[in-house]
């Protein structure tokens, strides 16, 4: 599975949303086991609003979703229980033990995945290389770490934006066009004089 990242939602767009449109990546199946398997990009810190639509895609692919466990760092209120797709999905959290940029979810069949939750108002390019380096299922980092090199990656991107911004007001673009160039003044140096044989 791909993300899909759409422009910023709006107010009015989020009541539109539903599960087709869900910000989701995924390591592809039957990749070797990484520290994780995935990336959630939610539109809210609202996990009751927000699970259901993950557990719909994901139910059928990982078997029926029966627990979830997050930090509770990042998210408001962490509800016991929420409706899911006709059951309910038991919501837990832990403080130490657990990634704050990670969601844990269990399933009665298959097992236990873990997932990068991005936040809400990342911006989109950030997002997109969060999602990719996520599911990459050579992937070796952490939640929090994979964040931290996002925001790493941005603060450099501004900085080179803000830097050439500034290189350009000053008149740097005009200065490498050839014409701007100033012209070498042309040197004669005098060969001295040499005597005639006559």
């Amino acid at each position: 599975m791909t993300a899909t990242i759409p422009s910023p939602p709006t107010l009015e767009a989020d009541e539109r949303f539903s599960t087709s449109s869900l910000r989701l990546s995924l390591v592809p199946v039957g990749s070797a086991p990484a520290l994780l398997d995935g990336a959630w990009w939610p539109r809210c810190r609202d996990l009751g609003a927000e699970l259901p639509s993950l557990t719909a895609v994901l139910d059928p692919l990982w078997g029926r979703i029966t627990r979830v466990t997050v930090n509770p760092t990042h998210w408001p209120v962490v509800p016991r229980k929420v409706p899911v797709a006709g059951h309910v999905v038991k919501v837990g959290w832990f403080l130490a033990e657990q990634d704050p940029h990670e969601l844990l979810l269990l399933s009665y069949r298959t097992g236990r995945w873990n997932l990068l939750v991005v936040p809400p108002q990342t911006a989109p390019v950030s997002a997109a290389w969060l999602m990719a380096a996520a599911s990459d299922p050579l992937g070796r980092s952490t939640a929090s770490q994979l964040t931290e090199e996002a925001a790493r990656l941005r603060t450099v991107s501004e900085t080179d934006r803000a830097v050439e911004a500034v290189w350009d007001s000053e008149g740097g673009h005009e200065a490498r066009e050839p014409a701007a160039r100033p012209r070498i003044p042309t040197v004669i140096i005098p060969m001295p004089h040499q005597p005639t044989g006559r």
